[in-house]
């Protein structure tokens, strides 16, 4: 492969700076064309970390990270991997959302993301392998961007998402950045603020829907499983009306995954499983109150619900033990705006004496004194201490996860919750949030961060190459979390912190991995699956440049 001197200088994958040795430079033409000191990744590293603490805010560091993976791979994700826990916040949730906002103002690069709009009549494989240029692409992270984050629809400046998640992707668990592509589907939008833009980038039509959507999808899928055929496809906030019945339409025919859905649901689960180990109660004795049913709060009942009958209770029975409050208050069956998801969990109107009255979530929790109550409702407050009072009075240790996010959006913050139940509730919040203090012992808050579960899960199951994402899988995620939370410890989180992502990571991917291969999915023969996870890492380290490399 020939390439010049300036093009090597500016191709993030081979890009080295000022850390190209003296031999690199007299072969591949570099003398001349940067300053004459050889620095070592780790002085590149603590130069630039110095360049982002001078920023004077969240947007502005993320900004300039942004810059600095638009130039060299390895010295991003090498300082974005000493500094896990600082920078989540920033290269993710919650500055992510700001920056999306402001997606078309900002813009600079592409970023490596691929953008197909549903006027596009040129070949979805050609543009696929162009946008690859020869790299073995094996996660694909995908959005159409109607439902990003608690935000809504913001076109194709939701791509954002995409290429943050894969960047968190790779910081935590070590997949190859060269192996992923980030992907928008842009349908148009109902963003009025966005069509009025003049400055957006996006399609500037309305949000087409119906058959026409779905065949436009159905086109993108058949083309990258054609192009990339051991693809791990991720769906990434798509709206409610699409979400669940493309997972369920490509579950059975591909490796894929919704993090909204799947992973939103694990991590809720792992945090469960860890609360229970604090307070020792057990799981079929559980009530739980879902606040916020879309496509995230009926996602997670799912998959509570699975792990209830894990424990061999009936179907039936199980349903009994959820009760979903969506914006019409308590759901009811004969309610015929009712989803898909929502319908198996809707109760009857003749289990209540006063069916009408339950409209508000605090009349739900006085009728049905819930002992977990998840909200993904994104109504900031909504948790009030009424509420939450009248829940603790029934329940010695109430499960509590108010994980809307961005922070503006939260439920109920964890210092009021952990006050409003004397240091009682077992807490998990869905931004990163700071330990409480009360009574003297100090309360660690878990984040229920997708961020502690998806890295993992991807890395195992890219790692044996399986054909499937199983429950099975899914299952040993959620387990191999909640495992390693230390009941033990006053005031210990319900989930593993976020500081420690890269560790536990690698637990996860370990224990997916070996239920794919339980299962017979792993698409490649594994003689040790600890060894085999281990091997499929990629380390920010600069290699030696490809032998085809060829400057003048």
């Amino acid at each position: 492969m020939h390439i010049t001197p300036q093009q090597l200088l500016h191709d993030p994958f081979l890009n080295k700076g000022t850390a190209f040795t003296q031999a690199e430079r007299d072969r591949y033409g570099l003398n001349g064309l940067l300053p004459p000191a050889i620095q070592t990744l780790d002085q590149q590293v603590r130069q630039a970390y110095a360049q982002y603490q001078r920023k004077a805010n969240a947007l502005e560091k993320r900004l300039f990270l942004m810059q600095l993976f638009n130039v060299n791979h390895v010295l991003f994700y090498k300082l974005f991997s000493a500094h896990l826990s600082e920078f989540m916040p920033v290269v993710y949730d919650p500055t992510i959302a700001e920056t999306i906002e402001q997606y078309s103002a900002l813009f600079i690069e592409p970023q490596n993301a691929t953008y197909l709009r549903i006027t596009d009549t040129a070949d979805f494989q050609t543009v696929l392998r162009h946008a690859a240029n020869g790299r073995d692409i094996r996660l694909l992270v995908v959005t159409d961007a109607e439902g990003i984050l608690g935000i809504g629809d913001w076109g194709t400046q939701g791509v954002d998402i995409a290429v943050g998640k894969l960047m968190v992707y790779t910081a935590a668990a070590g997949i190859d950045p060269s192996q992923v592509l980030p992907v928008v589907l842009d349908v148009g939008t109902t963003n009025q603020t966005l069509l009025a833009d003049e400055l957006y980038l996006g399609l500037r039509q309305p949000r087409v829907s119906g058959a026409a959507y779905r065949a436009f999808v159905d086109r993108f899928v058949e083309a990258a499983t054609a192009v990339f055929p051991h693809l791990y496809l991720h769906w990434e906030d798509f709206g409610r009306a699409n979400a669940a019945a493309l997972l369920e339409q490509y579950r059975g025919q591909l490796t894929t995954f919704n993090d909204d859905i799947q992973g939103t649901g694990i991590i809720v689960l792992a945090g469960l499983f860890g609360a229970l180990s604090i307070s020792g109660q057990a799981l079929a004795d559980q009530v739980y109150l879902c606040f916020g049913a879309g496509t995230a709060g009926a996602g997670i009942v799912a998959r509570i619900y699975a792990a209830f009958l894990q424990t061999g209770m009936a179907p039936a029975e199980a349903k009994q033990h959820f009760y979903l409050v969506d914006k019409q208050g308590l759901l009811f069956e004969d309610d015929p705006s009712l989803t898909p998801a929502q319908r198996p969990f809707a109760r009857k109107r003749t289990e209540f004496s006063a069916p009408d009255t339950l409209t508000s979530l605090e009349a739900v929790v006085e009728a049905v004194h819930p002992t977990v109550l998840v909200g993904t409702s994104t109504q900031p407050g909504a948790f009030t201490e009424k509420a939450i009072r009248e829940m603790a009075a029934h329940t010695a240790r109430p499960v509590i996860f108010p994980i809307s996010n961005p922070t503006k959006l939260i439920e109920a913050s964890a210092t009021d919750l952990i006050r409003w139940t004397e240091g009682r509730a077992l807490v998990a919040t869905g931004i990163p949030s700071a330990p409480v203090t009360y009574n003297g012992i100090t309360y660690e808050i878990g984040q229920a961060n997708n961020a502690l579960i998806y890295p993992g899960l991807g890395l195992g199951t890219i790692a044996v190459d399986s054909s499937r994402l199983s429950d099975a899988m899914i299952e040993a995620a959620a387990h191999s979390l909640s495992g390693l939370v230390d009941a033990s410890v006053p005031g210990a989180p319900v989930l593993p912190p976020v500081a420690k992502l890269d560790e536990f990571s690698k637990t996860v991917a370990i224990a997916v991995a070996t239920a794919a291969v339980a299962e017979g999915l792993n698409r490649q023969p594994v003689t040790d699956v600890a060894e085999t996870v281990l091997a499929a890492q990629w380390h920010p380290i600069y290699q030696p440049l490809p032998e085809m490399i060829d400057c003048p």
